[in-house]
């Protein structure tokens, strides 16, 4: 029987490596986002003007049967400290990628998992502490922090026996980020295949993982751990 896997955010960079994984791995992927992955089996082609209600009656609605994994990778990033003039649409844009998403996938879990799944969000690392030069941002990241220990506990609402936590890379190795950083230390950052990788074992069981955990990505000299906090 064919393993499936939802990937909320396939059309963005870790999205992309995790639908090809995955693809490659002969599962069958449905990918989740406001712009089609042509390499995935199933695309939801979201709305950039829905409600949150609107938003997840939307995926909800065109997903049929049980599935192995949810992965929830949208987002995106917006800096700016109190006083910035941006500081209430750039919070509002962070809650909704990071938030809404992560909601969207908690109550898809809540429906579609399967018994023993994996659920994984996408949270941050420096979101751990103070972020003072992107508030809303961390507040975001943060909130995903919560839902995970939310989800991890009793009577959430998930399968009893489901697997969920959420990664925290430091920087990913993405077009974005090499255009915005050119004179960075790439070794120090983590490849999208590499993070898509380390999913496929944890939703396989080939790699063992403790659910509710927040899990640090941290690439140097280009090798990479993962450390579950």
């Amino acid at each position: 029987m064919v393993s499936s896997i939802v990937v909320y955010g396939g059309s963005g960079a870790l999205g992309r490596a995790i639908v090809s994984t995955f693809i490659k791995k002969q599962w069958n992927v449905i990918s989740i986002d406001f712009n089609a992955n042509q390499e995935a089996t199933t695309n939801i082609l979201l709305e950039k003007g829905d409600s949150l209600e609107e938003q997840a009656k939307r995926v909800i609605g065109a997903i049929s049967g049980q599935v192995d994994a949810i992965v929830c990778v949208a987002g995106g990033w917006a800096g700016g400290n109190a006083a910035s003039n941006d500081l209430f649409a750039n919070s509002e844009l962070m809650w909704k990628q990071s938030v809404h998403s992560s909601l969207v996938a908690a109550h898809l879990a809540s429906k579609t998992l399967k018994a023993g799944g994996l659920l994984t969000l996408t949270g941050a690392f420096p979101a751990q502490k103070g972020t003072p030069f992107m508030i809303g941002y961390g507040m975001a990241k943060a909130a995903v922090h919560q839902l995970v220990a939310s989800l991890a506990g009793p009577d959430s609402g998930i399968p009893a026996d489901a697997k969920v936590n959420a990664i925290l890379p430091v920087t990913l190795d993405t077009p974005m980020n090499r255009s915005g950083m050119p004179n960075a230390d790439f070794s120090s950052w983590t490849s999208c295949f590499e993070v898509a990788e380390r999913l496929y074992g944890w939703a396989t069981g080939e790699i063992p993982m403790t659910s509710g955990k927040l899990v640090e990505i941290m690439t140097k000299d280009n090798k990479t751990t993962y450390v579950e906090k």
